[in-house]
């Protein structure tokens, strides 16, 4: 009777150090810097405002093609035109495309765009208007924070195959005129092939200093399961400016995935006061937002209780 008993404290004891080890490995998730995130947003507007065809645009994209090139097993350019009728211009655009594990079939893609607005257009002032925008929330904190991780990735391989696109041409459209906006992920969906993600996280303007970040509304709609996991990550992270509530309905590069019935959920603090203007700089931005936000997509991807 005593060996017995013996040996059921010692399987409890076996048990309890299996449940602690197998918790240890589940919460090993890698360190998010964000205060290299924020170098990352510094460096992109050091070059200008992103605009298409533009020398800064250029630059940008040589510097962010290197950039991924260095971290990823595989990273191509993806060079498409898109002809302005309305201005008789042609605009020369590129997706930068880097993929991880690029064998596996089990993926999911995270993405930005990378280009700036041309047109200042909610300044106040009209005069303004015809000015381009700097971009550094709007663009430049999404891609900083997918910079980050694809380094992480490189260093700790992500537990399935992960691709990280920058989508050019998101911010060019006019107001009222859907088929000018999201040119680099309507171009991406269309031509998508057989690649087929689980799903899709999208990061648009988290670099605000005064971040809150809602449920987008497209997203809980037809991707909740995915809102779901996010949020719970957020919750794991102590993320406290992922809040709870539904937002708003926003026309994002989210939208062509979910046309074609592909999961996606967009990261997004719409209500930013300097949006499209030509105050949306660096020093509106924080290491913070963006450290809140990368540990969150990290949590999402190396937390395999999220995965089940």
């Amino acid at each position: 009777m005593k060996c017995l008993k013996v040996s059921a404290i010692r399987f409890f004891c076996f048990l309890i150090m299996m449940v602690f080890i197998s918790g240890c490995d589940n919460i090993n998730i890698p360190e998010f810097d964000q205060h290299k995130a924020y170098s990352y947003l510094q460096e992109q507007c050091g070059f200008g405002s992103r605009v298409p065809n533009s020398e800064a645009h250029n630059r940008c994209k040589d510097y962010l093609y290197l950039k991924l090139t260095a971290s990823a097993d595989v990273c191509r350019k993806q060079d498409f035109i898109y002809y302005d009728q309305m201005r008789t211009d042609t605009l020369y655009l590129t997706n930068i495309i880097a993929s991880f594990k690029p064998e596996d079939k089990h993926r999911i893609l995270l993405c930005a765009h990378w280009d700036s607005r041309p047109w200042a257009d909610e300044e106040a002032d009209s005069s303004l208007h015809s000015q381009p925008v700097m971009g550094a929330n709007d663009g430049a904190s999404g891609v900083a924070v997918l910079m980050v991780i694809a380094e992480v990735f490189k260093n700790n391989p992500p537990p399935f195959g992960v691709d990280i696109v920058f989508f050019d041409g998101e911010d060019y459209g006019q107001s009222g005129k859907a088929d000018e906006w999201l040119l680099g992920s309507k171009y991406f969906a269309k031509n998508i092939g057989g690649y087929l993600p689980h799903y899709v996280i999208l990061i648009d303007m988290i670099g605000d200093s005064e971040l809150n970040i809602y449920k987008e509304n497209y997203s809980q709609t037809h991707a909740n399961w995915v809102v779901s996991r996010i949020w719970k990550a957020a919750e794991l992270e102590n993320a406290e400016h992922f809040l709870p509530d539904i937002g708003k309905s926003i026309y994002d590069d989210h939208i062509p995935f979910l046309e074609i019935g592909i999961p996606a959920v967009d990261i997004i603090d719409i209500d930013y006061k300097w949006w499209h203007t030509i105050h949306d700089t660096p020093d509106k931005c924080s290491p913070e937002s963006l450290g809140e936000v990368g540990r969150v997509v990290l949590r999402m991807i190396y937390d395999k209780e999220l995965h089940q």
